[in-house]
Order: C-alpha cells, then sequence, then structure tokens
C-alpha cells in the first residue's frame, strides 16, 4: 500500500478485511484518545491488535476537552497529589512527542479578596504544583502584584485585586491528538476503522472472544475473532458492558462539559485565565484559540445519552457571566457565542456523594467474569499512562494463554507521534514560507501536521488550486481536505468540518456556508453520488442546528449577563 494512502478509505477496508479474516489477539472498542493510546501501545509490544469505533476517531468526549495537557492545579484542593504528579510527568511527555499539538501555555490566575481560594492558599498551591512537576515545568511560576496584573491582564477586574500566580501548563488540539495517536498505532501494525459498530460479544466457550461488527457506512456485518477484549468507549462503557452482562452494576459517573467560544477581542484576554466562578466557585478558565477564546467548563450530572449532549441555555448562561465577572467590560451575551461544544466525562462513579466537580479522575482497569476487561475514567492528559496499564494487562493475559513472553513496556515516552518528529518548529515554518506559504498559512500547517505539513504542500504542488483557502481570510487549504481523507482516515464531511480542520467551531456559521464544496470534494475523492452528497449536508447541517439550539428566547440578550 502506497504511502499516500497509508491510512485512508482504502485502508480501513483493508483493514477490516483482515480483521475478519484471521482471528487478532486483541480487539479495542473504543477509537477515542484512551482506545488509541491502548492500540499504539499493544501494537509497539507486537500483540495483534484491532481496534474499531462506531464513529469518527475521537468524535466523542475526546474532541469535546478544555483542550488543555495540565497537571490539575485544582486537583490539589483534592489532595490529588499523585494525580497530579502523574499528569505533570505526562505533559513533559507529550510536549516532547507532539510539540506540534501539544504546546506551552501561561496562565494568569488572579487572587481577589473574599474568594474562594485565597491568595494565600493559591500562592501555597503552585508552589506545590511546581514541586509535583519535580520543577521541571517549562517555567517556574511567578507571583506578580495588582499593578504588574493588569498591565498584563488589563481587562480584569480590578475591584478586589490582590495578584495573581502566572504559572504554566499545556494546551492541546485534542481531536488532532486522538487522530495522531491512531495513526502511530496503524503504523505499529494495528488495523483501525472507524465507523464500525459492535452490536454483540462472541462467547463461544463462555469468555468474551470478538464482537460482531457493523459497518455503519455499508451497512454490512462481520465478525472478529479474538484472544482478548477491551472496552474503552468511555461515556459509552456501561452500555458495552451490558453486552456482556446485561445485569453489569453501572461503573460510570457522567458529567457534563460545556464550551462556549467567542472573539477574542470581545474578552481581550492576552493569556489563559484561571478563574473561580463567582455563582458556584469552581474553577475554569477562559483560554486562548487563535482569534477567539473559549470559556469553559462546566461540571454538571448528566443522564442523557452520549449521542446526544449539547450546550444548553443553562450552560451557556453560567459561562457568560463567570466571564462577565472576571472581564466585566466584556458583557459577553449569547449572541456573541460562536460555536459551543459539550462533552460526558466518564469518570468512576464515587463511593460516597460527592460533587461533580469532586469525582476522582483517575483510572480503574477492571475485568468481567467473562474476561472483557474495561477502561474506566482518566482524564486526556494521562492517556498515555492508562493505555501502557491495558496494554500490560493484555499481555499479561496473552502470557496465561499460550506462554508468549510478556516483554518490556514499548517507549511510548520517546517515539514521536506522526508529525512530532521535528523539535523545532520555526525551521518547519520556515520551510514552508520557502516554498510559497505565507506567514499565517505556514504557521496553520506546522501547528497542524508538524513535520508532515511537506506532505500537505506536496499536493499543492501537484495541484495550485489546492493551495487556495476554503474560507477567504482563514489559513485552510484545499489540499487539507485532500490529507484528511488520503492520509487521515477522514470519511464523512463533519470528519473534516469539525474534527480534522475545526472549521465547524472557527469559521462562523459552523461552516455551513462551505459545506457544499467540501462535500462535493470529498465526493470526488470517495466516490460519492448526489444521493449520499445530500446526506452528508442535511447530517451535518443537522449538527450545526443542535450546536446553536441553546440560543433560545431565555438566552436572548441582557438576560443578566452582566
Amino acid at each position: 500500500m502506497s504511502t499516500e494512502t497509508e491510512f485512508s478509505h482504502e485502508s480501513r477496508a483493508a483493514a477490516l478485511l483482515a480483521m475478519v479474516a484471521e482471528p487478532v489477539d486483541l480487539l479495542v472498542i473504543g477509537g477515542g484518545i484512551t482506545g488509541a493510546g491502548i492500540a499504539r501501545d499493544a501494537a509497539l509490544r507486537g500483540i495483534r491488535t484491532a481496534l474499531v469505533d462506531k464513529g469518527d476517531f475521537g468524535g466523542g468526549t475526546s474532541s469535546h476537552s478544555s483542550r488543555l495537557i495540565h497537571g490539575g492545579l485544582r486537583y490539589l484542593e483534592q489532595r490529588a497529589f499523585r494525580l497530579v504528579f502523574e499528569a505533570s510527568r505526562e505533559r513533559r511527555v507529550l510536549l516532547t512527542i507532539a510539540p506540534h499539538l501539544v504546546r506551552p501555555l501561561a496562565f494568569l490566575f488572579p487572587a481577589y479578596r473574599g474568594a474562594r481560594v485565597p491568595a494565600w492558599q493559591l500562592r501555597a498551591g503552585l508552589w506545590l504544583y511546581d514541586l509535583l512537576a519535580a520543577f521541571r515545568n517549562v517555567r517556574a511560576h511567578r507571583w506578580l502584584g495588582r499593578k504588574a496584573v493588569l498591565r498584563l491582564e488589563a481587562g480584569l477586574r480590578e475591584r478586589d485585586l490582590q495578584g495573581a500566580g502566572l504559572y504554566y501548563d499545556a494546551q492541546a488540539d485534542d481531536a488532532r491528538l486522538v487522530l495522531a495517536t491512531m495513526r502511530s498505532a496503524a503504523q505499529a501494525g494495528a488495523l483501525v476503522a472507524n465507523y464500525a459498530e459492535v452490536s454483540s460479544l462472541l462467547k463461544p466457550d463462555g469468555r468474551v472472544r470478538g464482537a460482531t461488527l457493523r459497518d455503519a457506512l455499508s451497512g454490512a456485518t462481520c465478525t472478529v475473532r479474538a484472544l482478548v477484549v477491551v472496552n474503552a468507549t468511555g461515556p459509552w462503557l456501561d452500555r458495552v458492558r451490558r453486552l456482556d452482562d446485561p445485569r453489569a452494576e453501572p461503573l460510570l459517573r457522567l458529567t457534563k462539559g460545556t464550551h462556549v467560544v467567542v472573539p477574542r477581542q470581545r474578552v481581550g484576554n492576552a493569556h489563559a485565565v484561571t478563574l473561580t466562578s463567582p455563582i458556584d466557585g469552581r474553577v475554569m478558565f477562559i483560554l486562548p484559540w487563535g482569534e477567539q477564546s473559549y470559556i469553559g467548563t462546566t461540571d454538571t450530572d448528566e443522564n442523557v445519552s452520549p449521542d446526544a449532549v449539547w450546550a444548553s441555555p443553562e450552560d451557556v448562561n453560567y459561562l457568560l457571566r463567570s466571564a462577565n465577572a472576571c472581564f466585566p467590560q466584556a458583557r459577553l451575551a449569547p449572541t456573541d457565542v460562536v460555536a459551543t461544544w459539550a462533552g460526558l466525562r466518564p469518570l468512576l462513579a464515587p463511593a460516597r456523594d460527592l460533587s461533580a466537580s469532586a469525582v476522582s479522575r483517575e483510572h480503574r482497569v477492571v475485568e468481567s467474569p467473562t474476561g472483557l476487561i474495561t477502561i474506566a475514567g482518566g482524564k486526556l492528559t494521562t492517556y498515555r499512562v492508562m493505555g501502557r496499564d491495558v496494554a500490560a494487562r493484555v499481555a499479561a493475559r496473552l502470557h496465561d494463554l499460550d506462554g508468549r513472553p510478556r516483554g518490556a513496556d514499548p517507549p511510548t515516552h520517546r517515539l514521536p507521534l506522526p508529525g512530532g518528529e521535528a523539535a523545532d518548529l520555526d525551521v518547519l515554518v520556515e520551510a514552508a514560507k520557502a516554498r510559497g506559504a505565507l506567514e499565517s498559512g505556514a504557521r496553520h500547517l506546522v501547528h497542524n501536521y508538524g513535520s508532515e505539513s511537506a506532505a500537505v504542500l506536496n499536493l499543492v504542488d501537484r495541484d495550485r488550486g489546492l493551495g487556495r483557502p476554503i474560507v477567504a481570510g482563514r489559513p485552510e487549504i484545499w489540499a487539507e481536505v485532500v490529507h484528511g481523507v488520503e492520509r487521515e482516515m477522514a470519511m464523512r464531511l463533519a470528519d473534516v468540518l469539525v474534527r480534522r480542520l475545526h472549521l465547524f467551531y472557527e469559521a462562523g456559521g459552523y461552516a455551513t456556508g462551505v459545506a457544499p464544496a467540501v462535500a462535493a470534494r470529498m465526493a470526488e475523492l470517495l466516490g460519492w453520488d448526489a444521493g449520499r452528497v445530500e446526506l452528508e449536508l442535511v447530517e451535518y447541517r443537522a449538527l450545526a442546528d443542535h450546536a446553536r439550539g441553546f440560543l433560545s428566547e431565555r438566552t436572548r440578550p441582557h438576560q443578566g449577563l452582566g
């Protein structure tokens, strides 16, 4: 198979044929960040691995996060020191193996007189945060006085401001991090396919030994036999566990995290800002993302299906009111919201009654009496550790089954993810500019594709028309649509516009204006007929309608948002 189609609709079809034709050692159900991490670690151990997801890779919680790779400053209040230590170490690893997707970010945490977190506690917490990172963060924190804070963030509320901590974490493109990890798994030999839903589990000897799949794109069904099956489906994991045992007690407590996107100039924040909401005292963020800022997150118990979670009017009001309290001149209203996203956190159900924000972010691996291995809990930052823990469990099971060596843990902490081979991104930017890309376009390509930005520009060399912007005034070019289909297994319109390019969140109007043109280009690449193109457009517009549904009569401007 050529490198041009190494992760495409063709490799997807080949993977499905291969996993059906011959039993695999491991079948991973779930293509979010956790499943991707498991598949990568297992494949690098030499375990014959297959992975399937009922939708797109990262289509659930993994692409609806706060886009942060962080130690978890707020977890110090819960005394989750081990989790913070582990997450701080993983932040350092991801900055090394995926520098194009995980980038250092300066945070300002202002302290106000009378706030839930007093200045002395914040200062102590920042020292402990650096300590748990073994003083190996991007930079050590600093404490700033009131005047210095206002010089950095002039729009912050001045009343009762005492100072602020300036500390460092990292920001990530969550959807593309999933994709890079999945591609790394495939390069290591894993057979992976999106849009392949598990409809039942196979138990030929009373043990879980595979699954029946339904191809969501063709409607065809097939059977995959496996020695070990892992359930890594995030908020869907209790549903998969009930395929094994209809009486299985729930493992999860699902909480909803919502974010809203607004024009950055409306807020005026120069940094990422950590704040405590005046409404309920929760720690939340206002985060820069190019010309936008996104505000998040909520943390509320939610009983809806993971397939039907959206931002509510109450979520939007809460986030805007909290941001307005921190930046009073912003006066944000629902009509300022460019986009929203919401996801469900698959948190472990606690043994005692806790608030949603206090529920542990640690993970647990459990095994059913019939052998189904389930990974529950965890967070984006620690996905590599979760993958290692599950893959080690699988290796031990395979050793017990047939005596094969368990092998050592693979060096996933050192192996770059695709695109992460070059540590100096500025060199890549200059190389892209030398090939004709504008400064903004070069930085966009490097921050999305890293060292693989050259592959996108190779497409432009072959067809100059692919160098045109998809949306006037924005850096995304048509070559990225082709790259998404040929090298990133984009199978549907939303795969490109939502998760590969993020135009859904960034282009305004949920990118419905360019959707027909993008669908037409994908039709050429994937062989869609007119009926399929229309189906893609109808479903994409429905997605946009759901996302903008928060703007109801109850959230029209001036509803107490100041």
